[in-house]
């Protein structure tokens, strides 16, 4: 007998990234991507956050909200793999799961209080490194323990390392004022933009060429194409 569960959201996560495309594929690989969880409901008082800052780093649990409509298979095809071989949806991390639902750790940041006129004061947890589209649903938020969650010994099967960020990212020299201008509105959007591309976000099964890419940041929409081990950004236009 299968058994169903009912949960409400306690937040709403707001990040850099507008769509799924781009985000990369495990927290902490971005630490340019700031972002913050917006407080809900019953959850959105000060005494349910007492003690969490004395954290650095805290786990989230979320749903893949936009996985929920797309069917799941019990096999898929890891990008670390090439996207060529299949892997049991349990031995990934895919978004389209059984369940749709992510765990993520992420740096706290710190933690704000904003006044709203006529309205119950607003909190919010500000974090960095995260992998969550904007708008993600939050479930939970659990402190980062490391004695228990830090596991050096650990087996990580096929993603024994990090992905191979050596890629070079530079931007045409046309940008420079557009990018000086996005720096103003958003603190060190250059690097953001620099890390995210360093993943590698292409598809996998994709060969080395000059085909064109283009991701939302915020609310740029940033334009790339690769040149063998270089990336070059030709486009960064306001949306």
């Amino acid at each position: 007998m299968t058994e169903s569960f009912e949960f409400q959201s306690i937040g709403r996560a707001h990040s850099p990234y507008k769509e799924k495309f781009a985000i990369p594929r495990q927290p902490g690989l971005v630490d340019a991507a700031k972002g913050y969880i917006e407080l809900l409901g019953d959850c959105n008082r000060e005494e349910i956050l007492r003690g969490i800052e004395g954290f650095s780093h805290v786990w989230l649990s979320f749903v893949f909200h936009q996985a929920i409509k797309e069917n799941w298979k019990p096999m898929v095809r890891p990008p670390r793999l090439g996207g060529n071989k299949k892997v049991g949806v349990f031995a990934s991390r895919s978004p389209f799961r059984p369940n749709p639902l992510g765990l993520s750790v992420v740096k706290l940041e710190g933690i704000e209080q904003q006044s709203r006129s006529g309205q119950a004061h607003q909190w919010r947890l500000h974090f960095s490194g995260g992998d969550l589209l904007d708008g993600t649903p939050i479930l939970d938020i659990k402190p980062y323990i490391t004695y228990a969650d830090s596991l050096p010994d650990a087996n990580s099967g096929f993603a024994e390392c990090a992905p191979d960020t050596r890629t070079v990212v530079d931007f045409a020299p046309e940008l420079f004022n557009t990018l000086q201008t996005a720096e103003q509105q958003h603190p060190g959007f250059s690097t953001l933009i620099k890390q995210v591309l360093a993943q590698q976000p292409e598809p996998a099964y994709h060969k080395p060429s000059e085909r064109e890419y283009g991701v939302r940041l915020y609310d740029y929409n940033v334009r790339w194409r690769r040149k063998g081990t270089l990336l070059m950004v030709f486009d960064i236009s306001a949306v």
